[in-house]
């Protein structure tokens, strides 16, 4: 199975795939595949804080779940 990558891998690879983008040559097929590939990678990242949100709460006192 592959490693899963961290987030800060994530924002970097968001981060050339952008740069990629904001070049003026790049053909328009090669531009709708890099925007899919970052859709994935947004996808992906926001999945994962999602459930760094869900498990970052606490029970209180009284058995509810608090932000923490």
């Amino acid at each position: 199975m592959a490693k899963e990558l961290t987030l800060e891998q994530i924002f970097e690879k968001l981060e050339s795939t952008i740069g990629r983008l904001e070049q003026e040559d790049i053909p328009l097929e090669e531009s709708f595949k890099l925007y899919k590939e970052g859709m994935k990678l947004v996808k992906n990242c926001n999945d994962r804080i999602d459930k760094v949100e869900k498990e970052v709460l606490k029970l209180n006192e009284n058995g509810e779940l608090d932000e923490f």
